[in-house]
């Protein structure tokens, strides 16, 4: 079952991210709350009626690859959804109005790719990588790049790809060996094999327009010697249409825990006469122009993760209220009664909306980053996405695997039984934990890239953010007991804060030993702050049913998981001496 969850969504864009607020202000002209509600009911509209259907299709079918012709086919039904999609104008939503798109925010964005993946990830993937595909020629490509290219991915009629792995290259890309050589003519020839490439061969469009990272002969050692190239897998005429088959092709499709309609591809360029590519931004400057569409990514994926956690939470509560098992009373009832199952569900719930909360609290950041009123506030918000992108992706993804698996537990033996679709959710959420930079990565960009931004200043910006919200949480009698949870979570943050940049300024490693910890126990901080900021805005609001909803979150959060902050505290200021301890035993 999917229901759309328009509602959790506007509360979200409006409490938490102040989007109505933004459009008051005049930083989205062509943008009202009615059209806003307008899109956000239409979305969800496609992505029950068209979307949805297609998940349990293509994960039983998944993608089909003919080794002879190098052809990937998707599921049955997802061409057709693909064209009704373009059609409709969503390919366009987030693009460049320059180019053909409608320039919506981010924060429209993505909620709406929240919309697509919740329905069918598989599908919503595809889409994302487009966009940010597209983003990333609009910031770094020239002139005529995008005058060539840009049009037909911000329609969908072309979709794009970000090829960074290798064989031999997973998260240290500096060990890439794909090379690139000028052909003297302006292009450059290609030549290597990427792995794990999302959407990189498929028969839903007539183009595929790849950005691949390559090493030029004679460049730096190590990520500063790459550079970043545009390698259709069509040529195109002089009036822009696709007509001649590039030397670039799938040789292999991966067969994979979930996300079975996505196609995961090995592409080969280079196999023959060589692949023609385009340089995208400077040359050896490739991975700072990547950087462009993996930064969306990680925010998309992130996002993710929290889609896959509602479906399967939606489905989790409708199996419990059906589902008849126990005696209470002596009565037989639905497992919902039962406070175990009533306390798995409630975890499924305030865990996916405080990631649903990080998420978009990082999306405002860009949207301010962009359109803030002084270039002081552009550079602050630009500097707070920053730190809060890794946060989103990490806990958003991890949220989507335990939440799904907690989903499996509520049906039983059930859920593990491919029937009910609940252990896809699982298979689903996994990958989202590894790819777009697995979520170890992410902990370390976190501790020693983004804690030193403006030399600790964003961080204490974002804090003293939090600090207002705890304020006005205390001056609420329903909420003043969640104002003492989230204060001393945060008074734990920011110790270890200081402790970790203390030890990151003397190059102890036991900043990367809790690095990972330390991330957990800046999203709870964060995602409570999240649920607080809901709450306030219901109680403002004075509607019964949504103060009910959202006071609970926040309270429920408060309770069962902002107290963890204090052992979390205590593991990253001390557990990395006992992991020194055993490295030589791990090592071996």
């Amino acid at each position: 079952m999917f229901v759309p969850q328009i509602d959790d969504l506007r509360q979200t864009l409006d409490d938490v991210a102040g989007l109505e607020g933004l459009i008051e202000a005049g930083l989205f002209p062509d943008l009202s709350a009615d059209l806003v509600a307008a899109v956000l009911s239409e979305a969800g509209r496609f992505a029950a009626e068209v979307l949805a259907p297609l998940n349990r299709a293509g994960d039983r079918h998944g993608c089909t690859f003919d080794a002879a012709t190098h052809a990937v086919t998707t599921a049955p039904g997802w061409r057709e959804a693909y064209r009704q999609w373009c059609e409709a104008g969503w390919a366009a939503l987030p693009c460049p109005p320059d180019y053909g798109g409608q320039g919506l925010p981010v924060l429209m964005g993505l909620a709406v790719q929240e919309l697509w993946n919740t329905a069918a990830s598989a599908y919503g993937i595809g889409t994302l990588l487009t966009q940010g595909a597209a983003e990333t020629i609009a910031a770094h490509g020239s002139e005529e790049l995008r005058r060539t290219w840009l049009p037909g991915m911000v329609s969908g009629r072309w979709t794009g790809t970000m090829n960074l792995t290798e064989a031999q290259a997973g998260s240290d890309l500096s060990a890439i060996q794909t090379t690139a050589e000028p052909a003297g003519d302006g292009t450059w020839r290609i030549a290597g094999t990427k792995i794990f490439i999302t959407y990189g061969e498929h028969d839903l469009t007539d183009n595929i327009v790849h950005l691949v990272l390559a090493r030029i002969a004679g460049a730096p050692q190590g990520t500063r010697g790459m550079s970043l190239f545009l390698v259709p897998k069509f040529l195109l005429d002089e009036d822009g249409e696709p007509a001649r088959r590039n030397d670039v092709k799938c040789i292999g499709l991966e067969e994979k825990l979930g996300i079975h309609g996505s196609p995961t591809c090995t592409l080969r360029f280079g196999d023959e006469e060589g692949a023609v590519g385009f340089l995208v931004g400077e040359e050896n400057r490739g991975l700072a122009c990547m950087f462009t569409m993996m930064n969306n990514a990680r925010l998309h994926v992130g996002m993710q993760g929290v889609a896959v956690a509602e479906r399967a939470s939606q489905q989790a509560v409708a199996f419990a209220r059906e589902r008849r098992q126990g005696k209470l009373a002596g009565e037989v009832v639905p497992i919902v009664r039962h406070p175990d199952v009533q306390r798995m569900l409630a975890d499924m719930e305030v865990k996916t909306q405080a990631a649903r909360s990080i998420c978009f609290e990082t999306a405002r950041a860009l949207d301010l980053a962009d359109h803030g009123a002084t270039p002081e506030e552009r550079a602050a918000n630009a500097a707070l996405a920053g730190l809060l992108t890794p946060i989103a992706k990490a806990f958003g993804t991890d949220v989507g695997s335990e939440v799904a698996s907690l989903g499996v537990q509520v049906h039983g033996g059930m859920g593990y039984i491919e029937e009910t679709g609940a252990a896809q959710h699982l298979r689903d959420a996994r990958i989202c934990q590894i790819y777009e930079g697995t979520n170890g990565i992410q902990a370390i960009d976190l501790v020693t890239r983004k804690l030193t931004l403006e030399g600790g200043d964003t961080f204490a910006r974002w804090a003293a953010g939090v600090k207002a919200t705890l304020k006005a949480l205390a001056a609420h009698a329903a909420t003043e007991a969640m104002a003492g949870e989230l204060g001393r979570a945060l008074a734990v943050l920011e110790e270890t804060t200081a402790q970790l940049t203390a030890w990151l300024a003397a190059g102890d490693r036991r900043a990367l030993a809790g690095a990972t910890p330390y991330l957990r126990l800046f999203a709870l901080v964060a995602g409570a702050h999240g649920l607080g900021l809901g709450a306030l805005a219901a109680l403002a609001r004075n509607d019964a049913a949504a103060t009910d909803r959202r006071l609970w979150r926040a309270r429920y959060f408060a309770a069962n998981h902002l107290p963890l902050a204090a052992g979390l505290g205590r593991i990253v200021c001390g557990g990395g001496d006992a992991l020194a301890d055993g490295a030589g035993l791990l090592i071996g």
